[in-house]
């Protein structure tokens, strides 16, 4: 099963993602600062972490660039999902190492299509969609 990694220091942002993404078929697991992401993404080696930039102690931003330089972790996409919306934000999240960068708020459809879209070869297929489910 495709799993994927949540940065978010808001429970209720945690919670809306988790719920989106679980309901889709993707399993979840939920931090609430970059240095519990560090973490999490060494230890578990998620398929695609979705990370905030506004964070308490170390940013997104500093996080991303991070995971993206070391070796251990550099082949794990990251999206930053953020409530800063500036071009020059964007800007500098693609160039800390993220793949794209969608901003809160953020729809179902607009947040499943940038992970499908993110996803490495193969892992894309281990999710299901809803109406594969069973109910």
């Amino acid at each position: 099963m495709t799993h994927i990694l949540i940065v978010d220091d808001s429970e209720t942002e945690r919670g809306f993602l988790q719920h989106v993404l679980e309901k889709n078929g993707f399993k979840t697991t939920c931090v609430g600062t970059a240095e519990d992401g560090l973490v999490k993404a060494q230890e578990l080696k998620p398929d695609l972490i979705l990370m905030d930039v506004l964070l308490p102690g170390m940013s997104g931003f500093h996080a991303t660039r991070k995971l993206t330089h070391d070796t251990e972790t550099e082949h794990i996409p990251v999206i930053i999902v953020s409530g800063k919306t500036q071009q020059s934000d964007q800007a500098w999240g693609e160039r800390q190492g993220a793949c794209e960068y969608l901003t809160k708020p953020v729809t179902d459809d607009v947040l499943l299509a940038a992970v499908r879209r993110h996803l490495p070869e193969g892992a894309s297929r281990s999710a299901t969609r809803p109406h594969d489910r069973e109910q």
